[in-house]
């Protein structure tokens, strides 16, 4: 079933609020808990047999940024998945020889696609973080972190990485001899690295992380955009709002971040839910298989959720309520959160996804839905 956004599904008006927030937690322990394989991996999507999800078996690869949200969301629902998925990370083809996560696995732990992806790495220390947080062995972890945060800081130059680096999205790139950074990347690094460095007391880890946050701040200097150097990206990427959260290097009331996140509510804003980037045009489409339509994007309810928690840390919880609401109603009756939610009855979106299950928990948690 096509989702289509600002339309009155009248099913709502039959269930309550919080039946339709309970509803939706039980099936997303069920999401997650079915995207954790046995051996430790965490795919983006498992369709269940008999599943008509378009595009959703293309989506059985990890994705080690959206796992970290997983995990977390793991965690408030008492899921205990995230110690068996690092186990699965160190287990990832040529991590050793190379010391850099790839763009996406399979769930056997071969490298598929880009090679040079820097904000996976930072994701990936900043789950071996968490799991000492919450009172997790660190030792077992301690040549996994050494894995990935040592090449991380080789391969840091002061002002850029080394390598051409691939965004979040995976669609762009920054390139050294320009001095680039994503916004969003760079952060991430920036954030493991400061959290692993203060577990396991690396203080090399420590102040690349502090380089990297002096980086960050030579960027835009009234918002955080895209990325930055000698040939800047200024539009708004909704990504930024990780510098807030997770990355948390900056305070809820700072003037910068409270710039970013009006103008994310002002530029990528469509029909109640948030939207990538600026002129946004993928929607996950493909015809017979092989060609993306590209008719134009959706919201995403992950970013949606996502600037909600922003929006609850900075003060502000009857806004983030409102963002929060506006994916509710769009699902309606489904319990199945997908990719994105589009303006028409045609296009169709990957569904459950991982990561927008995941979101809708934190999320949730974040407004006291969940205790």
């Amino acid at each position: 079933m096509a989702l289509r956004a600002g339309t009155l599904i009248s099913n709502l008006f039959m269930m309550s609020e919080e039946t339709q927030i309970s509803r939706l937690i039980e099936r997303s322990g069920e999401v997650l808990s079915r995207c954790s394989l046995d051996n430790g991996a965490i795919v983006a999507a498992n369709p269940e047999p008999g599943s008509s999800s378009r595009g959703a078996k293309d989506y059985r690869l990890v994705w080690l940024r959206d796992a970290m949200y997983v995990c977390r969301a793991a965690d408030i629902l008492d899921l205990p998945i995230r110690e068996n998925y690092l186990r699965w990370c160190f287990s990832v083809e040529n991590l050793h020889e190379e010391g850099m996560f790839s763009e996406k696995y399979a769930a056997d732990g071969t490298r598929m696609g880009f090679p040079f992806q820097v904000d996976q790495a930072g994701s990936v220390l900043m789950t071996i973080a968490d799991h000492a947080d919450a009172g997790g062995d660190t030792v077992t972890f301690d040549e996994l972190a050494r894995s990935i945060a040592n090449p991380l800081c080789d391969f840091w130059n002061g002002e850029s990485f080394d390598q051409p680096a691939q965004d979040l999205w995976e669609e762009r790139y920054v390139f050294p001899d320009m001095r680039g950074n994503f916004t969003y990347s760079l952060a991430m690094c920036a954030a493991g690295l400061d959290r692993a460095g203060e577990i396991y007391a690396n203080k090399r880890w420590r102040q690349t992380s502090e380089e990297m946050r002096q980086r960050l701040d030579t960027g835009c200097e009234e918002y955080f955009s895209r990325s930055f150097g000698d040939f800047p990206d200024e539009r708004i990427d909704a990504s930024a709002l990780g510098v807030l959260w997770p990355a948390g290097f900056i305070s809820p009331k700072n003037a910068r971040m409270r710039k970013t996140v009006g103008l994310i509510e002002k530029k990528l804003v469509r029909d109640g839910g948030v939207c990538r980037y600026e002129h946004d045009e993928y929607d996950g489409w493909m015809y017979e298989g092989r060609i993306y339509r590209r008719k134009g994007a959706g919201y995403w309810p992950l970013l949606t959720f996502w600037l909600s928690i922003c929006l609850v840390r900075m003060g502000e919880a009857e806004r983030a309520r409102q963002y929060y609401r506006q994916v509710l109603h769009d699902l309606g009756d489904e319990s199945d959160i997908p990719e994105q939610i589009f303006g028409n009855d045609i296009q169709e979106s990957v569904s459950p996804l991982a990561w927008s299950h995941a979101m809708f928990v934190i999320a949730s948690r974040e407004l006291g839905y969940i205790s």
